[in-house]
């Protein structure tokens, strides 16, 4: 069971509810108040997307790119570092947090990444600076002794292959980190996660914390051009992933597909091919506006209207999924534990 795995002795139910950049769904993701006000609603486990500054610290923020999430824009003195840079093939324009040192980020406030979808969340904005890891570790430990319950952190280490180009090493910075916090043992409530496997493989020879491979229906990991994710969700690729890991975290989309009109097809056999394979799997994201449900949990046709994100839920719980990531994780946690006896 994945609480057994985690070292999480209060986690009797499972999915495991982990709540993606907080609850995010409600305030301004990756911000203290996100993480404690999903840790109150009863998350078992916070999750920070670690990016890096350039003076090497690890930094709490969905992208390296800061525009869509902090108010940087708003700051005469670094309109000079908008620029346009290659992530994984990709071009970006914006400011991006390899350019900033902690100090200058912390000076940032933080924003509500989707405005148009979650006006309520964005009346939040400006009131969070930007978060480090040790920070979020430090609400994770603080809200495990608020609540009793032990509080698990899901850290997903972003381009680490951008980084490396740009002369900054974030696994090094990664376990060195872990070191100091003490979380790097197969106990640890830890579990790490990234899209590129090369930085899992090299993890899974430097700690015993979880590891976690992330896989979506689109493309394949930016360090393994020959490889697609479609092929490691294969037999054979899950059995090559369980020699470094013992999670995959997959997108909703790989284990119920849609249709072209949005609406579900059969399940696929991942959730059995990677149970045979003794890997845990872990499922994101479930968010509740009707745009990011399928055709049959949609509560009409506006796209931030809530929909029936609670019977999307269940229909992954059926299929003994070990964990999910939610952006509400009130109604995650809620829909677990609608399914008691």
């Amino acid at each position: 069971m994945l609480s057994v795995v985690l070292a999480v002795s209060s986690m009797l139910a499972t999915p495991v509810v982990i709540a993606h950049r907080g609850s995010s769904g409600e305030r301004p993701e990756h911000t203290r108040m996100a993480y404690e006000r999903a840790i109150d609603q009863g998350a078992d486990i916070i999750e920070p997307d670690l990016v890096m500054s350039a003076d090497g610290h690890l930094v709490v923020r969905h992208e390296n790119e800061i525009g869509e999430t902090t108010d940087v824009a708003n700051h005469p003195q670094f309109a000079d570092r908008k620029t346009t840079r290659s992530i994984d093939g990709i071009p970006v324009t914006g400011w991006f947090t390899e350019d900033f040192t902690l100090a200058e980020l912390k000076s940032l406030r933080a924003t509500e990444r989707l405005p148009l979808l979650r006006p309520a969340s964005a009346a939040f904005d400006g009131q969070d600076t930007i978060l480090t890891f040790d920070e979020v570790v430090a609400i994770a430990r603080d809200g495990t002794a608020r609540t009793g319950r032990t509080i698990g952190v899901a850290p997903e280490l972003k381009h680490p292959a951008h980084f490396a180009s740009r002369n900054l090493n974030i696994e090094d910075a990664f376990v060195a980190e872990l070191k100091r916090l003490g979380l790097t043992g197969a106990d640890a409530p830890v579990l790490v996660q990234c899209f590129e496997v090369g930085p899992l493989e090299r993890l899974s020879k430097r700690i015993d914390t979880p590891l976690l491979q992330l896989m979506q229906v689109p493309g394949g990991p930016a360090d393994r051009p020959d490889l697609t994710y479609a092929d490691m969700a294969t037999p054979d690729g899950l059995a090559a992933i369980r020699a470094y890991a013992g999670f995959i975290g997959v997108q909703d989309q790989m284990i119920l597909p849609r249709d072209d009109t949005s609406a579900t097809l059969p399940a696929t056999a991942l959730v059995t091919d990677a149970h045979a394979a003794d890997l845990k799997v872990v499922v994101w994201t479930f968010r509740a506006e009707n745009i990011f449900l399928p055709l049959e949990h949609r509560s009409n046709e506006s796209p931030p209207d809530h929909g029936d994100l609670t019977g999307y839920l269940n229909r992954f719980y059926d299929l003994k999924v070990d964990a999910v990531f939610s952006d509400f994780p009130a109604l995650a946690v809620g829909a677990r534990l609608g399914r008691l006896p």
